[in-house]
């Protein structure tokens, strides 16, 4: 390993994730880019240079892209999988953002980060026409009005 071009990488690396941290995504976005440069094969810069720009809001599906090509370089790390679930979720895409998180508990043997993460997107009642796809406008609809009905019979009754 060529260690004068890792230490300018490890480097950019650091002050990018610090600035992600600090909650200013976009110029963490610079700091990630030159640690890729320097640094192209690395599965770490790649997927947080997603989660980066995907916080940015820039580019959602550039994003994806860059997580699931670091996923891709290495499939035994915990955080590559979060990384990807959470630019899953920006984009609207929870269902493959649960998908990534169980396949990290298997290959991640059973994370407690990646199950802790799983927990905490839930699991979805069953769709109201199980003959229709999820995605079928009734099945959205009469979903968002079984959950409306079901919050409305979970409150508490208040007697004056």
């Amino acid at each position: 390993m060529n260690t004068t071009t890792d230490k300018p990488a490890i480097s950019e690396f650091k002050q990018g994730i610090q600035l992600l941290r600090e909650g200013h995504p976009a110029d963490a976005c610079q700091y990630l880019n030159r640690a890729l440069e320097l640094e192209k094969q690395n599965p770490y810069y790649l997927s947080f240079l997603g989660v980066s720009v995907c916080r940015a809001r820039q580019k959602t599906a550039n994003a994806v892209q860059l997580c699931e090509t670091a996923l891709n370089m290495k499939r035994n790390e915990a955080q590559l999988y979060l990384n990807l679930a959470e630019v899953y979720v920006s984009a609207g895409r929870r269902d493959d953002a649960v998908a990534v998180l169980e396949k990290g508990v298997i290959y991640c043997n059973r994370d407690a980060r990646i199950s802790r993460a799983r927990r905490n997107l839930g699991t979805r009642n069953s769709p109201v026409f199980s003959l229709l796809e999820r995605g079928h406008f009734l099945n959205r609809s009469f979903g968002k009005l079984r959950h409306l009905v079901l919050q409305r019979l979970r409150k508490p009754v208040k007697v004056n």
